[in-house]
């Protein structure tokens, strides 16, 4: 799911920009960041949409996002980036909702439909015609129309047409959205359903607008650092695929941005293991038929929201954040205790975990780097805790849960493993299916394909990464 594209480099740089004037202070961030889109598209540079002037509009509600604001808490257009910066310092709590959809940023795309291309050839066969049993489509001056009023978007005509004339057009976002949490509103704007999201991320790699935006921590952690409170980051495994640096490298160059501790999440995952080995082992001699993991926050979002048939089977055990922060502040109670992730669904998790104060994402790690020079692979290495079990440095790759689990429970019970490799319409499908009739007993559930290794907020390649993941765990 993660990916590279211009919306996504464009995201970046500007947080990179506010970073490096955050660096050199409150008030320098405060002058200067209204200049920002400015500089990111002069009178006479390129731009990415119409003109300077929607691009300058949409880098500034990036700003607020990055901010940590949402659009929709904007009150007055007028209200500058140097106030909003104001009112970031002088916020106390962050919000729980983290995602939103910029509508400056929307091209309201056009609904799903079915189109036919000027590469129709008016064919004597009339395939797409006779596919058709609603009638929708008809020939005038000797070429295929579809008529949407009557169409129900079947795409018979699409797979018959021996031209391949007939195109699919759709709405990037919805088409990702496994359970159908983002829609339009009457002005054609895309707008999220919160009783409906999983969080999976899936309409922010899929946007190729970047309409949508999750509210950043960065402010608020600056704040932390920069106060007499002890703040320990809690990184989790799949931190161990990034930045084409060692995991101990990696670690100490996150110190290096002003933590005063810097803590593996694998030593949860440890905890993680063992209490859902216990709780499989139970449920088996209880003659239960299955039980599915619960450490993708997704996946269990999903379950309680859209699945009930298949809550009962669901494992009681926490992620292996909720017991890291746990041991972190039972070890330091006032700390601040900031968890570094790969995803949306463990940022929105994060922020209803007490012992969780913010979040933020490998993205954001990788700006905080550039802008403050440091450079993971010129760190010193940071000694890895030797007392964590190594396959749970391997949670972050699909099949990693399973793995560890299988290793703790040994020869007491005998695993029959499913993997559900990346939660889409048709592994909902395949869930509601093992409800009624599941043919293991063990089901590990990721929500990105890949698992966390592939979550919306990495930045490298997930396929390098899971190999790198995968050497830590061995």
């Amino acid at each position: 799911m993660a990916v590279t594209n211009n919306t996504m480099i464009l995201k970046r740089e500007l947080m990179t920009r506010i970073l490096k004037e955050l660096s050199k202070g409150e008030g320098v961030l405060r002058d200067n960041i209204d200049r920002i889109p400015y500089i990111m598209r002069p009178r006479d540079g390129e731009h990415s949409r119409c003109c300077i002037y929607k691009d300058r509009a949409v880098l500034k509600y990036r700003a607020m996002s990055i901010l940590g604001f949402s659009v929709d808490e904007e009150v007055d257009e007028m209200t500058t980036l140097a106030e909003y910066t104001d009112m970031a310092f002088a916020r106390e709590k962050v919000a729980r909702e983290p995602l939103s959809v910029m509508t400056e940023a929307c091209s309201a795309c056009v609904k799903t439909n079915y189109v036919v291309t000027n590469m129709c050839r008016g064919c004597v066969g009339r395939a797409c015609m006779m596919s058709c049993n609603k009638g929708a489509i008809n020939f005038e001056n000797g070429q295929a129309h579809i008529d949407h009023s009557k169409c129900v978007n079947c795409g018979l005509c699409q797979k018959s047409c021996p031209f391949h004339a007939i195109i699919y057009i759709p709405v990037p976002c919805e088409e990702e959205c496994p359970v159908g949490a983002i829609s339009k509103d009457e002005r054609g704007k895309e707008h999220i359903d919160p009783t409906k999201c999983i969080y999976c991320g899936r309409c922010i790699s899929a946007c190729p607008f970047g309409a949508v935006m999750e509210r950043s921590h960065i402010i608020d952690i600056h704040k932390a650092i920069n106060s007499s409170r002890k703040v320990i980051a809690i990184v989790a495994p799949a931190i161990a695929g990034q930045f084409k640096s060692p995991l101990q490298n990696i670690l100490a160059a996150i110190g290096r941005l002003g933590f005063d501790e810097v803590v593996e999440v694998a030593k949860g995952a440890d905890v993680t293991t063992r209490n859902e080995a216990a709780e499989f082992i139970e449920k088996m001699e209880k003659g239960e038929p299955f039980m599915t993991t619960s450490c993708c926050p997704s996946y269990y979002m999903l379950a309680a929201r859209h699945l009930p048939e298949i809550k009962p089977f669901v494992s009681h055990t926490r992620s292996p954040m909720v017991y890291a922060a746990q041991i972190v502040k039972e070890e330091n109670p006032d700390a601040a205790v900031v968890f570094v992730g790969p995803c949306l669904a463990k940022r929105y998790e994060g922020y209803h975990d007490p012992n969780i104060d913010y979040v933020l994402s490998f993205e954001e790690v990788g700006t905080m780097f550039v802008a403050a020079g440091v450079n993971p692979m010129e760190e010193s290495d940071m000694a890895l805790d030797a007392t964590i079990n190594p396959t749970s440095r391997g949670y972050a790759a699909s099949a990693g849960v399973m793995n560890a689990v299988a290793v703790e429970v040994g020869g007491r019970a005998e695993i029959r493993p499913i993997v559900i490799d990346g939660i889409t319409k048709q592994t909902i499908r395949d869930l509601r299916g093992y409800a009624k009739s599941c043919p293991g007993n063990m089901v590990e559930v990721m929500a990105c394909e890949g698992g966390c290794v592939n979550g919306c907020n990495v930045i490298a390649n997930p396929k390098i990464a899971t190999r790198q993941v995968k050497e830590y765990a061995k």
